[in-house]
């Protein structure tokens, strides 16, 4: 097929002859997903004087990192003739022995793991949650597109993704749906912050499993609960803090915190996505009596960051939100290196009361009256879910907004007509009424909203300043 393409198109190869292919390998790349990935393996394996850049996903080809090796010293080559992007999905059936193939090469010489081609020959790029199909596929084959022909692929040209070669909880280290809310309040991992996972603003029993827990009786106000999820999320917090990442950011100093205890009871737990991609912040409800964030905003960050993107779910006082909200939205542009974000296009996202904050900051009079700060930009978004906040001004931001036609706490019909005048004054808006839903219905999973994450993502990038 090479010469075939040498042949009708321009390319960097001089003719289609064996030598000219040879001479210009350097311009050329070989992916496959599944069993396109064994057929990658084993192009890299048999035919490395024809390629250098290969992008193999979700399907292994042997487990030996020293066979490779061999492999790369039998063709003529180094370890400085070659890169290599790896991916897979942690729900993916193919994970297992395909990151055991990637374990075993790094364990080798030849191979050296690193975010940039300057700097090693090897990258894993790992998805959480994601499973053995068309999307996963697509997903890998865009991250791993930046890589390519990037003059060495420096550090400043490596593009979004980042290095995130996750180990794995064992069976017996995750958290079950039988597990208690002690059990993950005490886990060591969390340090002290565990507590801010559950409402610390409700009587919360820690004996109570997180099936238990997961239910209105908790989340008052909320429906379509799932257990299933909470598992996910703590299951999935606690495996970054185990390989290494910072999972709780403290917004206040502990100057501030001193001077003012209740301040202890803020904070951010960061859902990471790709290095130098996006962030949003998430704000649950919980009607300002407390924060509900393990089913309203925890689930939707969590998304998000399978997604690519970075997501941080605010721990909010209640009693002052919009003042923790500013501070959040400060601090993480004040350390948007520290945690390799992009500060500039980020949104915002609430249900209920979280809405409310989310459209207020969202709000650039507000966002600078909140803040003080001039330089601290609006967000390019403002995604909401059922609340009846109907302030309008030509300072809001592009809004989408999602809400049940059966919810008796924030009208359909008030968060409709909110958004025509927002149209009205030039401003883009997207509106989604969901049949039959009720108050609090969170990703809507089961239901006829699931998947509307998807559509806030889409509308919060279609309004991205380029």
């Amino acid at each position: 097929m090479i010469p075939a393409v040498i042949d009708t198109y321009s390319t960097y190869a001089e003719d289609s002859s064996h030598d000219a292919i040879v001479a210009s390998r350097d311009h050329r790349a070989f992916a496959g997903f599944s069993m396109g990935s064994v057929q990658t393996w084993r192009t890299f394996q048999y035919n490395l004087d024809a390629f250098r850049y290969f992008m193999p996903s979700s399907g292994n080809a042997g487990s030996s990192g020293e066979a490779y090796a061999q492999l790369v010293r039998n063709q003529g080559y180094t370890a400085d003739d070659f890169f290599i992007f790896a991916a897979s999905g942690t729900k993916d059936f193919a994970y297992g022995s395909f990151k055991s193939q990637i374990q075993a090469m790094a364990a080798n010489d030849m191979f050296t793991v690193a975010d940039n081609e300057q700097d090693g020959n090897l990258y894993f790029l790992e998805k959480e949650g994601y499973s053995h199909d068309g999307y996963a596929a697509m997903t890998y084959f865009y991250n791993g597109l930046t890589w390519l022909f990037k003059d060495g692929n420096a550090k400043e040209n490596s593009g979004t993704t980042s290095v995130n070669i996750n180990t794995p909880l064992a069976e017996n280290e995750k958290f079950i749906l039988t597990s208690t809310v002690r059990d993950v309040v005490q886990d060591e991992v969390f340090g002290d912050f565990g507590r801010l996972l559950f409402p610390v603003d409700r009587s919360v029993d820690e004996n109570a499993t997180l099936e238990q827990i997961s239910s209105s009786n908790t989340y008052v106000w909320y429906n379509y609960i799932q257990p299933e999820k909470t598992v996910e999320i703590v299951n999935y917090l606690k495996e970054q803090s185990v390989n290494g990442n910072q999972i709780f950011y403290p917004i206040y100093s502990e100057e501030e915190i001193k001077n003012d205890p209740s301040k202890a009871d803020t904070g951010l737990f960061f859902f990471r996505g790709n290095s130098g991609e996006k962030f949003a912040v998430m704000n649950a409800g919980g009607g300002f009596a407390y924060v509900g964030a393990m089913h309203d905003s925890f689930p939707h960050a969590l998304e998000a960051s399978k997604n690519g993107y970075n997501a941080f779910a605010l721990i909010y006082r209640p009693e002052d939100p919009y003042s923790d909200l500013a501070q959040a939205i400060t601090y993480i542009h004040d350390h948007a290196d520290e945690l390799q974000i992009d500060s500039e296009n980020y949104s915002l996202w609430g249900g209920s009361a979280g809405a409310r904050m989310a459209a207020t900051l969202g709000n650039a009079d507000y966002l600078y009256q909140l803040t003080g700060r001039k330089d601290i930009p609006q967000a390019v978004a403002v995604i909401m879910q059922y609340t009846g906040y109907n302030n309008v001004s030509s300072s809001d931001a592009p809004t989408y907004v999602n809400v049940g036609t059966s919810d008796g706490i924030a009208s359909w019909r008030t968060m409709q007509s909110r958004l025509a005048s927002l149209e009205k004054l030039g401003i883009p808006t997207e509106f989604h009424a969901y049949e039959g839903l009720p108050h609090g219905y969170g990703l809507g999973k089961g239901t006829v909203a699931e998947g509307w994450i998807n559509d806030a993502l889409s509308f919060w990038e279609s309004n991205v300043k380029k």
